[in-house]
């Protein structure tokens, strides 16, 4: 059954190791740089479990994330799903619980993939899809090597123990050290999935291993970057990063234990990378992506909208047409969805359910990395000057010498100062603060570095079709015939 938000907030008082400026956090439900997004996650748990959106966010008494789709219908309504809790936060939540969880019915739909004469890893590929189905956990993952020497493969860095590697063996599991990155809301998880979605090298067998562990697992080791959340002022100055910055941080594994039965992928070069790419888990990942994608430009689109209305200039031709291309881009942004489900391939002949359109779901990857810039590009032109000059803090409005000025200087026809400052702190907070700067950095990024998807979009993004089409056309034509 899902939890209510209450119990997701004391599954996180566990004991983990997170450390921050210096300091191991003892709580990251009561910490001043996590508590407050640890409860908008807690409140995505509460819309699940007991409010009007539990239909829709539910099946069978689990997410519905979790469910592996059979039909195109189960796919629409997984996307419905994915759609409610990614307007909770306006898209600015990226790795929600729904996320990996999409990603864990994936490797669920073909646990044959896991299965190989040296080690079947199929029965833990199921078990870990059931556990964190029936438990509601919030799964997280770090399956990216470290930035260290990437001309070297993992078994080939000048120092032995960078990358995550398997250092002992034992009756009862595995012994693993190293590093990985970029654990986005690995701070606020209950199991860490930790593995590669990079190619790997024929030799880095020691380092082709995944496996799945509790976050409070002896030996695991977080470390946070800077909190945004920490250095917010106030939800009036800034209200998306006070309440929805995720984090991001450096699992470091020191000498982990894993049992045998959490182990998915063990000295397997090839089925450590294709789990992801040659089972649906990848594909579900981009549903869920592409969804909070098409949302968070709906967010920018209504921003561009209100900025420009405020300042009394939205049936300007410039600004009509900024607004046009905005909300285009919004459409595109949802075509990519809805064409990713409309072309749904089913898994292992139909025994493993169905999935999203791989060329259409690899294709948004492409899109969203370039399109993300040039919408906060256009919002910045239509917002102007007015998003640099704002008072320090809204106390100022409160204040009995400053407030009367700031009413009479910073406002504009229609729209009180206080309205207009309210207006623009958050189209500060999504544009041009340092949150807005990772957010940038992270559409970029968050599904891998270009050379890997732009890779599989070669290989496997319809690339056959395309070659037939135009060799039609070379073959109908040679020496000799003029007409």
């Amino acid at each position: 059954m899902t939890r209510s938000g209450q119990e997701y907030l004391a599954s996180l008082r566990d004991g983990r190791e997170i450390w921050l400026d210096g300091e191991r956090v003892e709580d990251v439900t009561s910490h001043p740089a996590f508590r407050n997004t640890a409860t908008s996650i807690a409140r995505l748990y509460d819309l699940a479990h007991d409010s009007e959106h539990t239909p829709v966010l539910t099946q069978g008494g689990v997410h519905r994330a979790y469910a592996i789709p059979r039909s195109y219908q189960d796919l629409v309504a997984r996307r419905e799903a994915y759609k409610v809790w990614a307007e909770a936060s306006f898209g600015f939540l990226g790795r929600t619980p729904d996320y990996m969880a999409g990603g864990a019915a994936g490797f669920a739909a073909l646990p044959s993939l896991f299965a190989t004469e040296a080690y079947d890893g199929s029965a833990a590929a199921l078990a870990h899809h059931r556990r964190l189905a029936e438990g509601d956990l919030y799964p997280v993952f770090t399956i990216t090597n470290p930035q260290i020497d990437r001309t070297r493969p993992a078994s080939g860095q000048e120092e032995d123990d960078l990358v995550v590697r398997v250092v002992a063996e034992k009756d009862g599991g595995i012994v693993v050290r190293g590093a990985k990155m970029i654990g986005t809301a690995t701070v606020f998880g209950n199991e860490v999935i930790v593995g590669t979605i990079e190619p790997l090298a024929p030799e880095d067998v020691a380092h082709a291993v995944c496996f799945s562990v509790p976050v409070d697992t002896p030996g695991l080791k977080f470390l946070s970057r800077t909190s945004y959340e920490a250095r917010a002022r106030s939800v009036f100055d800034n209200p998306l990063s006070s309440r929805f910055d995720e984090n991001d941080a450096l699992l470091v594994c020191d000498d982990v234990f894993v049992p045998w039965e959490r182990v998915l992928t063990y000295r397997n070069v090839d089925v450590s990378f294709r789990m992801w790419w040659h089972t649906p888990a990848y594909l579900n990942l981009v549903h869920q992506a592409a969804t909070r994608f098409w949302t968070k430009l709906e967010f920018l689109a209504g921003l561009a909208i209100l900025i420009a209305k405020a300042n009394n200039t939205y049936e300007l031709p410039p600004v009509t047409q900024a607004v046009g291309r905005l909300l285009g881009r919004v459409a595109q942004a949802k075509a990519f969805v809805l064409a990713a489900e409309a072309s749904y391939e089913e898994v292992d002949g139909g025994r493993g359910g169905v999935a999203p359109g791989k060329d259409i779901s690899f294709a948004q990857r492409i899109m969203a990395g370039e399109l993300y810039p040039q919408a906060v590009q256009e919002v910045k032109l239509l917002a102007g000057g007015g998003l640099i000059q704002l008072p320090a803090s809204g106390e100022d409005l409160l204040h009995p010498e400053l407030g009367p000025l700031l009413r009479r200087y910073v406002r504009s026809p229609g729209t009180p100062a206080e309205d207009r400052v309210k207006l623009l702190k958050l189209a500060w907070d999504a544009l041009g603060s340092e949150f807005a700067g990772r957010h940038e950095q992270y559409e970029r990024f968050y599904h891998g570095a270009p050379h890997v998807y732009l890779t599989q979009q070669a290989r496997e993004g319809g690339a056959p079709g395309c070659e037939a089409l135009a060799r039609t056309c070379l073959d109908g034509y040679g020496l000799g015939r003029t007409r």
